[in-house]
């Protein structure tokens, strides 16, 4: 098993998006950890504390609620999920980190599924009560970002939340990263142009060195939608 080599990560991205193809080197990542999930470089092996902390702040309020993680990774946020009495969807376009989520979880309550972020059944618009997005926005290109905060709205029901972990910037800056983290203006379009409600906001930096600074933001649609 190779090191991770960030110089060389990202010269693979960029040749992917060069070729119009955002969504074709995900597998790589999991398939480099040769089926141990510990190896998976992106990879916290622990629920986001703040997915956590909203959890316990905001308990289920009604049966058979519905949770999807976006990119579900190996695992770990969407199996937070259903420990809080979801009934949770984890989905990814790669169909090695599904894998490893079952067999790391093979007595999992969750529907781990491969599925495509820009074409999954048409059955999901507006079918889930929690959204959990985490770092997916943010290695994706141009139109791509776009298409997929739409897509991402479009998953919540009437009533339903959406929390959006990712790391920021300011506007201008790091233009060139991988991955390249959103600036307010963009996040903020989830409530400009996708009609959501604004719960909370938090930006911060992580525990890092050098530190590295974060949203996570929660919102709410309307049931008027």
């Amino acid at each position: 098993m190779e090191d991770f080599d960030p110089v060389k990560y990202k010269k693979m991205v960029k040749n992917y998006q060069k070729n119009d193809d955002p969504l074709g080197w995900f597998d790589s990542i999991y398939k480099d950890a040769q089926g141990d999930y510990k190896a998976v470089f992106w990879a916290d092996l622990e629920a986001s504390p703040n997915l956590i902390n909203w959890l316990k702040k905001n308990p289920i309020k009604k049966k058979k609620s519905k949770a999807i993680v976006i990119g579900c990774g190996v695992g770990d946020d969407a199996e937070a999920l259903s420990d809080f009495g979801y009934e949770v969807t984890g989905f990814d376009i790669s169909p090695t980190a599904i894998e490893l989520c079952k067999n790391r979880y093979p007595n999992s309550k969750v529907t781990y599924l491969v599925e495509d972020l820009f074409n999954y059944p048409r059955s999901w618009i507006q079918n889930f009560d929690v959204i959990y997005e985490c770092n997916t926005i943010q290695v994706l290109p141009g139109k791509y970002r776009i298409k997929a905060r739409k897509a991402i709205s479009n998953l919540i029901a009437p009533l339903g939340h959406l929390l959006v972990s990712c790391r920021s910037r300011k506007k201008g800056e790091q233009e060139d990263d991988i991955p390249l983290p959103l600036d307010k203006d963009e996040i903020d379009k989830f409530v400009i142009t996708d009609k959501l409600k604004e719960i909370d906001f938090l930006a911060y930096k992580d525990s890092q060195t050098p530190q590295v600074p974060h949203f996570f933001a929660v919102y709410k649609k309307s049931d008027l939608l």
